[in-house]
């Protein structure tokens, strides 16, 4: 039987917080400062000092402003590493984002088109075509799904398309894609209830009309184009008539299949050592999957330093929202000391924090570096897509702690893992629901 709040209640309560004697000197500390500035531990930003054993040399920060496309900057980073040391170009060269975004979004649309086709039998109260119309298509997504963009479309460099006001600040333009989606979503979901012949037609006028709104918002992507750069010894080269696919086989020269994604969910409807997608989460039809391998903990860390130590920065997806400090450019846990500032309990583990939503994926960078101390990780350098106005010129660090509770994902290269890994990894996935915490990078981007 459910209980209201009584008088009687009010009042012990009151009574509990006057026998505290710190209660208004703390009270007009929180009032005043801040709960974050109130709880502020010293002690752990100064060990965060930005000094590292291993570390590559990456350049300088790009930024996403004011959009959630850290998983594409962040991949796009990893690649343009080994594309700058390899050709001797400048620190600020990049690949264009822009260019990726468009497809992307693209391909976005077409994916949540047909995903409204196949769920058209159910009723709109279903938790399925909630999902999706709750968010038609957004900023965010996965490793997978960057990989099946390149792999169809290619890359180009930053010169050849550059960002637009669009880019820099997607709000308006997600507002109309997923306006015009919904709009969209009624018309098809009439036309399949009438077994209608005209769907794929009346869809291929609507991703016409999709087009259309991306150009007028980035511009139309390039097909082919010269490549110029002056090198670090400022010796100048050109390279004509280069499509996307041909600059990223020449240029970047990745076989993206190498890449994997392993996670750490140690929650008990994810088994250590088994694969996992998310259902319903994707771009390009018939492209790449999203697939996961699930490891402990230890061993995704070690995999991590080994790629480091090779040489090879790393992609990984954290929540950056949790115990970090923006401006200092720190994600440490131990941080702020709320439970003590409240003499409340705040402790979860990591699978409490994902199973009763307290923690989700929601930011991609790229780890770029870490101290070992007597042969144990203490911190890492992370790269970060938010401009050099931040961290130390864009660059954080990352306490071990933080990164063991609140990083979920990092992409490895298939040669550090173990055969069994690999056995591991080849398994046919189980499939998540389309909500799982571990789809949650596409929706939830930072």
């Amino acid at each position: 039987m459910s209980k209201s709040i009584s008088n009687e209640n009010i009042q012990k309560y009151h009574n509990d917080l006057l026998d505290r004697k710190e209660a208004k000197v703390m009270q007009r500390a929180v009032s005043h400062n801040g709960i974050n500035s109130s709880a502020a531990n010293f002690e752990a930003e100064g060990n965060m000092k930005p000094n590292f054993s291993i570390e590559i040399d990456t350049g300088e920060v790009a930024n996403q402003k004011h959009s959630g496309r850290c998983w594409i900057f962040a991949a796009l980073n990893t690649m343009r590493h080994n594309l700058a040391k390899n050709f001797n170009l400048s620190g600020d060269f990049e690949l264009s984002q822009i260019y990726t975004t468009f497809w992307d979004k693209f391909e976005k649309c077409n994916w949540f088109l047909e995903n409204i086709i196949k769920t058209a039998d159910e009723p709109l109260t279903s938790r399925r075509v909630s999902w999706l119309l709750d968010s038609p298509q957004q900023d965010g997504g996965q490793w997978d799904m960057l990989c099946a963009v390149i792999e169809k479309y290619g890359v180009v460099p930053q010169s050849a398309m550059v960002e637009t006001a669009v880019s820099n600040d997607t709000s308006e333009l997600n507002a109309v894609l997923n306006q015009k989606l919904r709009i969209d979503a009624i018309q098809l979901r009439e036309l399949a209830s009438q077994n209608s012949s005209d769907i794929e037609k009346v869809k291929d006028e609507m991703l016409s009309e999709i087009y259309r709104v991306l150009v007028y918002s980035f511009g139309e992507p390039v097909s082919e184009f010269n490549f110029e750069y002056r090198d670090e010894k400022n010796e100048y080269h050109i390279d004509t008539d280069l499509t996307p696919k041909k600059f990223f086989d020449k240029y970047v020269n990745l076989n993206l299949e190498d890449y994997v994604s392993i996670i750490n969910s140690p929650t008990l409807d994810k088994p250590y050592e088994k694969t996992y997608t998310v259902d319903m989460l994707g771009n390009v039809i018939d492209g790449r999957q999203v697939k996961h391998l699930n490891l402990e903990m230890d061993r995704l860390e070690e995999l991590t330093i080994t790629q480091l130590k090779n040489g090879e920065s790393v992609w990984f997806g954290s929540d950056v929202s949790k115990e970090s400090d923006r401006k200092k450019g720190i994600m440490d846990d131990n941080l702020y000391s709320k439970d003590e500032l409240f003499d409340i309990d705040l402790l979860m583990s990591k699978d409490e924090q994902l199973d009763y939503h307290q923690s989700v994926m929601n930011h991609a960078m790229v780890i770029t570096g870490v101290d070992i101390v007597d042969g144990q990780p203490t911190k890492w350098k992370v790269e970060n897509s938010w401009g050099n106005q931040v961290g130390s010129k864009g660059y954080f660090v990352m306490s071990e702690s933080w990164f063991r509770r609140f990083t979920y994902q990092v992409v490895i290269n298939k040669k550090y893992l173990s055969e069994e890994d690999k056995k591991n990894q080849e398994q046919d996935p189980v499939v998540l629901d389309p909500w799982d915490p571990m789809g949650t990078l596409a929706f939830n981007e930072k």
